[in-house]
Parts: C-alpha cells; sequence; structure tokens
C-alpha cells in the first residue's frame, strides 16, 4: 500500500491522536518542569511514564492499532490522574487534564469502531 493509495486518517483518529500526542506533553511538563520528583531520579521517573506512551509508535503505520495500544495504556495514567486529584491538592489541575485527556482517547477509539449490521437470520424454504 503506497502513500498514495492508504487511507485517509478519519476525524476521529485525529482527535485520539492529538489527545495522545498532548498527553506524552502533560507527562513531561508535569513531571520534569511543573513538579519534578523529589525523592527519585528524573530520568526514572520520565522512563516510567514517558516511554510506555511511545511504544505504540512502532504500531504507528496502523492507526488504529497504535490507538488501540495506547488506549490499553491509558487507563494506567486514567488511575494515576484519579489518584492525584484526589490526594494532591496542588497538582489536581493537571491530574484532572489528565483524565480527561484518557477519556477523550478512549472515546475517539470507541467512536472510531466500524459497527457491523446485524446479521440476517437464514430464511427457510
Amino acid at each position: 500500500m503506497t502513500a498514495a493509495t492508504r487511507a485517509p486518517i478519519l476525524p476521529v483518529y485525529r482527535v485520539g491522536l492529538a489527545a495522545w500526542a498532548l498527553l506524552v506533553v502533560l507527562q513531561l511538563v508535569w513531571h520534569a518542569w511543573l513538579v519534578p520528583p523529589q525523592s527519585m531520579p528524573l530520568t526514572l521517573l520520565l522512563a516510567i511514564t514517558v516511554i510506555p506512551l511511545l511504544l505504540p509508535l512502532f504500531a504507528i503505520r496502523d492507526v488504529r492499532r497504535a490507538l488501540l495500544w495506547v488506549g490499553i495504556l491509558s487507563l494506567f495514567y486514567f488511575s494515576h490522574g484519579v489518584s492525584e486529584a484526589w490526594s494532591s491538592a496542588g497538582e489536581r489541575w493537571l491530574a484532572i487534564a489528565e483524565i480527561v485527556l484518557t477519556v477523550l482517547l478512549i472515546a475517539a477509539l470507541g467512536a472510531g469502531v466500524k459497527r457491523r449490521p446485524p446479521a440476517t437470520p437464514p430464511t427457510r424454504d
């Protein structure tokens, strides 16, 4: 399949890709700039939070597959956002942004699923 014959990316998948990119940026800004870690090395924290989000880039030729992997991974980030929003008042707005981005990513993935028409029962002659 060449670039000329490749199917265009659906707008809903573009939303998912944007949410994915913004989630990566959020992790970098949150942990490296706004609230740097005090009890662990920054490189370790970034390895834990950013590298998993970059792994689906290996499947980027198939946008749906890459977004599926990010959607599965984003469940961890959703849980992290909920726990931070609940426990850290100073980081609550970052946690809410993380929750919104993960929900947007999962919603975009779900909205892009092609629905099959219901199977018609076989007729008896």
